[in-house]
């Protein structure tokens, strides 16, 4: 195997595996900064050896036994684990023992799901919302500290500040690697819905890349939504975010064209769009739904993800209805992208000078200067009003505000066609 394809080949098992290993090792280990240290160290090593020997039938068991391998080494050596040597090495040599099926099941929890445990171990009440939703981004997702920066809309190092202060944290209180139960599952679920939700969307619409569309991100999203949903069935948003992922998911094969060009929403094929799932998604929405009380953030993003799934055509939309929703959402959710969103569900209900206005109050908003989708919904309601100039110059500064590469090239398409009116 060449080098190249050696790299390709670990790049795609570590998006595959790396979560799982970080998780299984966190339950040992119970750091998930040293847990996400030996991951790293076996990727590593795999980047050493897989060249030269090859990738194993078996890489994500290799990787496992690796960092394994590693962490006894680390116990042995450090005073700090002496008293954990016994017990870890154990434990080791007892899974190494048994094949990779024996292996799932022997550390299967109540729940059946070490991720979900990481995910909770990340959320713990000790660390700031902030702090646990990134760092659940890192470890669960895999995403880079500039990526998780982009979803928050803060700077790179303000992330990884949050990052190294979590793990200590949790290392220092010596947290449990546990999914809580009662109270405590009621006081951490809702952080856990944003984590989810946050991965998810980086997946939907990757923030720099290539790929506009992470799959195993949104894969991912959807697994630990639908785990959690069946963890609360008495909790209206659980099912409200796996409504909202359902719908979304739905669409990924339309949102794509041959040449792997962004294809917006009003253009797409809705034959594409996958009706399992949006049955699963109208499904889970009418469970939130029937709920005492109102919908919640989640629930109504649901619900006007459920107005496009039920229209036939892009014309049949009920924007009005979709309007009103994002208005509930404006008054329990305020923020500046809900706000973004309004602008152009009034646009789409009401004409594109509504949206633009609102646009006009936004645009001052320090998290917004940057941000590449204001100037592009800017541009697109510019171009609506014919004023093509204008517009042409706000889809070029929104291409150069994106980091992907495939949104890039959409936004400087549609600049160059303004330009040409």
């Amino acid at each position: 195997m060449t080098d190249a394809g050696a790299q390709k080949a670990i790049e795609a098992v570590w998006r595959i595996e790396s979560a799982r290993l970080i998780a299984a090792l966190a339950r040992l280990v119970r750091d998930v900064g040293l847990a996400e240290d030996l991951a790293q160290d076996a990727l590593v090593a795999a980047l050493e050896r897989w060249p030269q020997s090859g990738v194993p039938d078996n890489p994500g068991a290799w990787l496992m036994a690796t960092a394994k391998n590693r962490a006894i080494d680390l116990a042995r050596r450090h005073t700090t684990f002496e008293r954990k040597q016994e017990e870890l090495a154990r434990d080791v040599g007892m899974r190494m023992a048994l094949d990779r099926a024996d292996f799932d099941a022997a550390v299967d929890d109540e729940v059946g799901d070490d991720l979900l445990g990481l995910i909770f171990t990340c959320c713990h009440p000790l660390l700031s919302r902030e702090a646990r939703v990134a760092l659940t981004l890192r470890l669960l997702g895999g995403l880079s500290t500039p990526e998780i920066a982009r979803a928050f809309l803060v700077k790179e190092s303000t992330i990884a500040q949050r990052l190294v202060r979590a793990k200590r944290t949790l290392r220092d209180a010596n947290v449990p690697f546990e999914v809580p139960r009662g109270e405590e599952l009621d006081t951490r679920l809702p952080s856990v819905l944003e984590v989810i939700y946050l991965v998810f969307n980086e997946g939907y619409a990757a923030s720099a890349g290539e790929d506009w569309i992470r799959p195993e991100l949104c894969e991912e999203a959807l697994r630990l939504g639908r785990i959690l949903a069946a963890l609360a069935p008495a909790e209206p948003e659980a099912h409200g975010l796996i409504a909202l992922l359902e719908i979304q998911a739905s669409r990924n094969r339309a949102r794509l064209g041959p040449d792997g060009v962004p294809v917006l929403l009003p253009d797409q094929d809705r034959g594409r769009w996958d009706l399992l799932l949006i049955g699963r998604g109208l499904k889970a929405l009418e469970r939130a739904e029937g709920s005492r009380g109102p919908l919640g953030p989640y629930g109504l993003q649901a619900a006007i993800a459920a107005c496009h799934a039920r229209a036939r055509s892009a014309e049949e939309t009920d924007w009005v209805r979709i309007a009103a929703l994002y208005d509930a959402l404006s008054q329990i959710a305020p923020s500046p992208i809900v706000e973004l969103n309004r602008a152009v569900a009034l646009s789409m209900a009401f004409g594109p000078e509504t949206g633009l206005e609102l646009l006009d109050q936004i645009a001052a908003e320090p998290s917004l200067r940057e941000y590449h989708l204001l100037p592009s919904v800017r541009g697109d309601l510019l171009a609506k009003l014919g004023r093509h100039d204008e517009a042409a110059t706000e889809f070029t500064r929104a291409a150069s505000l994106t980091e992907n590469a495939r949104e890039r090239e959409l936004l400087l398409g549609r600049a160059a066609g303004s330009a040409a009116v």
